[in-house]
């Protein structure tokens, strides 16, 4: 049979199959039309089309939906020249979701620009196993005459004075960095990963940009968290746009680490940031395009601007959650939010419960009993709990082979279904190899869970930004006793000196502190904007009813309102799509709705 005879059969026999299906792929999007295109994909395929063909981030489920779609874009934006990607990882079988596939990079190009996909293929049995697509991918890189200024093509660097007349770098430095006569085409607020990321990536398609922080120091946002943090996941997954992390770095980032890359980061790609200053919120002017905000700096003074577009990027993890705990106001000790909290040898000695266990309340309660205090971990509801290696770093197996870049590709050309059919298996090996850890947390009555339908930690993160927690040490404290776990149903009421239980016992505190996790951005947006505009963009985060995550990366119901958030990876992988849409709109490509 044909899959038996291509499991065995050299690269360039599978290559020549992969070239195959695009030859005849786009062939056939000449004159599209579903008939002849139904026969090149499975019946249960997926497209993910990242601005290619659509200008959106959309997921296609079905063959026929899929040709349906394609018949439809392909007159105006079909697709040329696929072909095999030269210097990526060459076509070869993987397994992807359980399912063994051939897996091709291929570049085209459109009307407007160029790009990349991925192709997987599966022989269908069902129709004497021609090689059908089960996977396809069609993503944006470059837009045809806006191309990025990189390796060859960089700037000669001879408008810097050579002449010795004129200011030099650093006079152009200061002067585009003060805004002293222009306003930024794009504001971005926050200054994290996203926020470095997305404007880095418009710094090299030249669209004027400015980050503005309300922290002191670039970096703060890693810098002021607790003592301890270091990042869960590893260094290879992490790196920001155009600038790897040296290869001598430590394979989990200390906080403070990250925290001066990202001052380092600013400074060699030339971003705009402006620290200590607060956005205090803006209105759209439908008319003109433009936004009127206002910027609080740290001297008290207040900067108007108006720039054509603000990109959000202060992350999942915004406003922090502070429930309405009834009798909490009852307690005299100190009371922390986790965002708040900074060093467990301010509390050496002390007692501590901690509410809320999820990363940080683990993390906190563990650097609270390393340094010497008492403490009480007290769990509101169930909670997945992985060790963090190897259990935790299975889904970021690809990138320990291979280069970032086709990685990255890879990532994005997972759809969502098959996403979760990825996470449900690697959720179940966990399982398997923490055995010993969850029967132990299970026997001192840690209830645990294991997401949504099983997905595990990836999906609960991705649809609550929480609710799980990668296992440095804690959940073995745990189940020796160590530090003490109760459930947030056993408290009666919170007293003076701590917490009454229902069975009358008090647990003694100085110090509490909620580990109750963030507000979805969108109380943010309602706070920032206003009602009309919150309610215009609608929930943030999260799937909904879709395969993407709403409103990220993508434009919005409000013009010239963007979100950008998640992880290291997240950024970097996905703030190239969004600069792109941004640039579009900024030379007429793309309107602004």
């Amino acid at each position: 049979m044909l899959a038996q005879s291509l499991s065995r059969s050299s690269r360039t026999t599978i290559s020549i199959a992969a070239q195959g299906w695009l030859d005849e792929f786009e062939r056939i999007l000449g004159r599209p039309d579903p008939a002849t295109l139904d026969p090149l994909f499975l019946a249960d395929g997926f497209w993910r089309d990242v601005l290619a063909l659509s200008w959106n981030l959309q997921t296609i489920a079905g063959r026929d939906a899929i040709t349906q779609e394609l018949t439809a874009r392909a007159p105006k934006a079909a697709p040329t020249s696929l072909n095999i990607a030269p210097n990526r990882a060459p076509p070869r079988w993987v397994t992807r979701a359980g399912t063994n596939t051939i897996e091709a990079i291929f570049h085209f190009e459109t009307a407007i620009g160029r790009g990349s996909g991925i192709v997987r293929l599966v022989p269908d049995t069902a129709d004497g196993d021609r090689l059908k697509a089960w996977t396809l991918l069609t993503a944006l890189d470059e837009l045809k005459g806006f191309e990025e200024q990189l390796g060859a093509s960089r700037p000669r660097g001879q408008a810097y004075s050579r002449d010795f007349r004129g200011p030099n770098w650093l006079d152009l430095r200061n002067a585009s960095r003060d805004y002293a006569d222009r306003d930024p085409a794009v504001l971005v607020v926050g200054g994290g990963q996203a926020g470095l990321a997305i404007a880095a990536r418009l710094k090299q398609l030249k669209v004027d940009t400015l980050i503005v922080d309300r922290e002191a120091r670039i970096g703060d946002n890693w810098r002021k968290r607790y003592h301890a943090l270091t990042l869960h996941n590893q260094v290879q997954v992490n790196h920001l746009p155009y600038m790897p992390f040296p290869p001598s770095w430590p394979v989990y980032i200390p906080k403070d680490k990250l925290a001066n890359w990202f001052e380092a980061y600013v400074d060699a790609m030339e971003l705009n940031f402006w620290t200590g200053t607060e956005f205090e919120g803006g209105a759209y002017d439908e008319a003109s395009g433009h936004w009127t905000v206002t910027l609080r700096r740290s001297d008290g003074s207040k900067r108007t601007m108006h720039p054509r577009h603000v990109v959000m990027a202060t992350g999942v993890s915004g406003i922090a959650n502070v429930p309405d705990i009834p009798t909490l106001d009852n307690f005299n000790g100190a009371l922390l939010h986790s965002s708040r909290y900074e060093d467990g040898e301010n509390w050496t000695g002390k007692r501590a419960i901690v509410i809320g266990t999820g990363n940080s309340g683990h993390d906190i309660a563990q650097d609270l009993y390393s340094s010497g205090a008492e403490v009480t971990l007290v769990q509101r509801s169930p909670t997945l709990v992985t060790n963090i290696e190897p259990s935790a770093q299975l889904a970021y197996a690809t990138y320990n082979e291979g280069t970032f870049e086709d990685n990255d590709l890879i990532a994005a050309s997972m759809p969502t279904p098959l996403a979760k059919t990825t996470h449900v298996m690697l959720t179940e090996q966990s399982r398997e190899l923490d055995k010993e850890l969850l029967d132990g947390l299970s026997r001192v009555g840690f209830k645990l869970d294991f997401g949504e339908a099983g997905t595990g930690w990836q999906f609960k993160y991705l649809t609550r930004g929480g609710g799980y927690y990668f296992n440095v040490g804690c959940s073995n404290l745990i189940v020796e006793g160590k530090i003490k776990l109760r459930q947030f149903s056993d408290i009666e009421s919170f007293v003076t000196n701590g917490a009454r239980m229902t069975d009358g016992s008090i647990i003694a505190a100085d110090l509490i502190v909620l580990s109750t996790g963030y507000k979805p951005q969108e109380y943010l947006v309602r706070q920032l904007f206003g009602d009309a505009i919150a309610d215009r963009v609608g929930p943030i985060w999260g799937f909904g009813d879709g395969f993407e995550l709403r409103n990220m990366y993508a434009r919005t119901k409000q013009p010239g309102l963007w979100f950008i958030a998640g992880s290291l990876a997240q950024c970097r992988i996905n703030s190239k799509y969004l600069a792109l849409q941004i640039k579009a709109v900024e030379e007429g490509i793309l309107g602004r709705t």
